[in-house]
């Protein structure tokens, strides 16, 4: 439990970072096929409304002070608007997805593509993974999400891609079906500049992992926040963080409060059109980490 003390102890050490993302406007949103619990293809979607949305969240990036580059949409393709699941990039390195369902599998193309013409080193998958969606930076270590979509044989692979530890944690709800659904990395850096070694403040759900996973969280990150079943049932935890300001769902109001007794600014953005389709701010941020060519498309 937070003191006052620690409250603004922790706010004054919380500082915002520059981040640069890829997004994808979501101009051919619909949906039309299931491959997850929020997906109902009866249900009408407003894609006017979803563009709406997804701008709100591509200007306050921007005042925020962060850069945003964008991957043409492609016709078809009504989920590569989540770019989160386009790729893991680490250090000027870009891993490339292999989607788990046919649907998806033509994004893939796109993104490699993408990513070369940007100046990044891409490395093509041999292995099913479906990018940040499963794989999340935390201090010096690659957290990796499995159980629905990405495969445990992609966290070997992305090990030997990027030269790091791979902690795998097992999902086990289907409505939380990609680590970035259950689990976000408020800190990716902290403690490093005292020479000591580099750790991550994270955010969990614990009721989306099995035991062991669980068991595993709780040694790594003992100060982790424990978001509750109805933060996690909004998308409070597809959320993004450059350190301070802390995007979340409107409707998760107790995370909001949460991170408020931590320090964290939390900025409240809708998507509830996007979720129609199982993607919220997370899904749709996909973080470049390594500088762009100079030709790289602003």
């Amino acid at each position: 439990m937070s003191t006052p003390e620690t409250t603004l102890s922790a706010a004054a050490t919380r500082t915002a970072q520059h981040r640069r993302y890829l997004m994808c406007r979501p101009e051919h949103f619909t949906v039309s096929y299931k491959i997850n619990p929020w997906m109902e293809p009866a249900k009408p979607t407003d894609t006017a409304k979803a563009i709406a949305q997804w701008q709100k969240l591509y200007d306050l990036y921007l005042e925020l002070g962060h850069e945003v580059e964008l991957i043409e949409p492609l016709a078809g393709y009504p989920d590569m608007v989540y770019t989160a699941n386009g790729g893991f990039l680490i250090d000027n390195r870009a891993y490339v997805p292999k989607f788990y369902f046919e649907q998806r599998a033509g994004e893939a193309p796109a993104f490699a593509e993408w990513f070369r013409a940007n100046g990044f080193d891409t490395v093509e998958p041999e292995e099913v993974n479906e990018g940040e969606g499963d794989f999340l930076l935390a201090g010096d270590t690659i957290l990796a999400g499995t159980g629905f979509r990405s495969a445990g044989d992609s966290h070997r692979e992305v090990a030997e891609v990027f030269g790091r530890e791979v902690v795998t944690l097992t999902l086990i709800d289907p409505r939380f079906y990609h680590l970035d659904t259950a689990l976000t990395v408020l800190d990716p850096v902290i403690g490093a500049e005292n020479g000591g070694p580099e750790k991550a403040n994270i955010a969990y759900l614990p009721g989306a992992f099995d035991d062991a996973s669980r068991a595993i969280l709780e040694e790594r990150f003992p100060d982790a926040i424990l978001v509750s079943d109805e933060d996690g049932a909004v998308f409070g935890l597809n959320s993004a963080s450059d350190g301070y300001n802390v995007i979340i769902s409107p409707r998760a109001t107790g995370f909001e409060k949460q991170l408020r007794e931590r320090g964290y600014n939390p900025i409240t953005v809708d998507l509830s059109e996007l979720l129609l389709g199982g993607g919220g701010i997370k899904c749709c941020t996909l973080e470049l980490r390594g500088a762009l060519s100079e030709s790289g498309a602003k």
